[in-house]
């Protein structure tokens, strides 16, 4: 039987050791830099995206080092989201997986730049990969994959949108428009790049493709009613923000109950899109029953 726990722990163990390898720490006048970026980095966390990323590639038989940086520096990118999100002219956010969040510690103008870095810098982790060398074309239709669901019509996107919808009502395909670009996207690049880069085929990417859109969103909803009904202790940072800033959730407009069954018929949508998969896809199947009875 496949033990997820396990698995995501030893995976996520992968990738702290990777990042911290891509990230170091140095000395001179960078080295207050490094350790912001470090500060933020390997502060733990699912590290679920890149874990996606490592699942995708082997459920299509490929290779766990040629996703490797990949998966790099798709955390990368999601920890500088993270370094501005919490900034004050963003959410404000004091407390990030129960830690103070890096403006905190280090100043507005260093978290910023802190993020600036991540960004930036993760592309050339992966443009730097071995398999970069080995099947540059493959590797620069991932950047460009990953550039996308990063820039102005994915991650950023949906975080504009986020916050120009303060206050108003939003329809359900709208909102699902937002979070398919704030949060979707990036799950969708991990899931699709791993693939590619493990040799998926046209038939694996469009399955792929389906699983990862329901995931992204099924992780949405539920990180929503979390916000509800979690406690700032269980979570690790301020929960009860989004009904205070007056954003668009998904228990606001669904209600507690709907919403809770729409998470559970996405993680089901997601399963389903596995059907045609072997057992290397079960850490793809079991992370869509975990991310629908996450508690954190």
């Amino acid at each position: 039987m496949f033990e997820l726990v396990r698995y995501l722990k030893e995976r996520a163990s992968l990738v702290e050791r990777s990042l911290a390898a891509a990230v170091p720490q140095s000395e001179g006048p960078s080295a207050r830099l490094d350790e912001a970026m470090r500060y933020s980095l390997l502060d733990g966390g699912k590290r679920l995206r890149p874990i996606l990323a490592l699942a995708s590639c082997e459920a299509v038989g490929g290779a766990l080092d040629d996703a490797l940086a990949f998966a790099c520096a798709l955390e990368m990118i999601h920890t500088y989201s993270l370094i501005h999100d919490d900034l004050p002219c963003m959410d404000d956010d004091d407390l990030r997986r129960g830690r103070p969040t890096n403006h905190k510690v280090y100043g507005e103008a260093l978290a910023t730049l802190a993020g600036d870095a991540l960004l930036t810098d993760a592309f050339g982790v992966l443009a730097r990969s071995p398999l970069a060398r080995r099947a540059p074309a493959l590797v620069a239709e991932t950047v460009a994959e990953l550039s996308e669901a990063a820039g102005s019509r994915g991650m950023v996107a949906g975080q504009v949108i986020d916050l120009l919808g303060e206050g108003r009502a939003m329809e359900l395909g709208e909102l699902e428009y937002l979070h398919g670009r704030k949060t979707g996207a990036l799950f969708l690049a991990a899931v699709r790049g791993g693939a590619r880069l493990g040799g998926a085929s046209a038939a694996q990417m469009e399955s792929l493709t389906v699983y990862a859109k329901a995931l992204g969103l099924c992780f949405q909803v539920v990180d929503d009613l979390l916000d509800v009904e979690a406690s700032t202790e269980q979570m690790g940072k301020r929960t009860g923000k989004d009904q205070a800033h007056g954003k668009n959730t998904y228990p606001g407009l669904l209600g507690l109950k709907r919403s809770r069954e729409f998470a559970n018929e996405l993680s089901a949508r997601a399963a389903g899109a596995l059907s045609g998969f072997d057992e290397r896809a079960e850490p793809l199947r079991a992370l869509a029953g975990f991310v629908v009875e996450r508690k954190l």
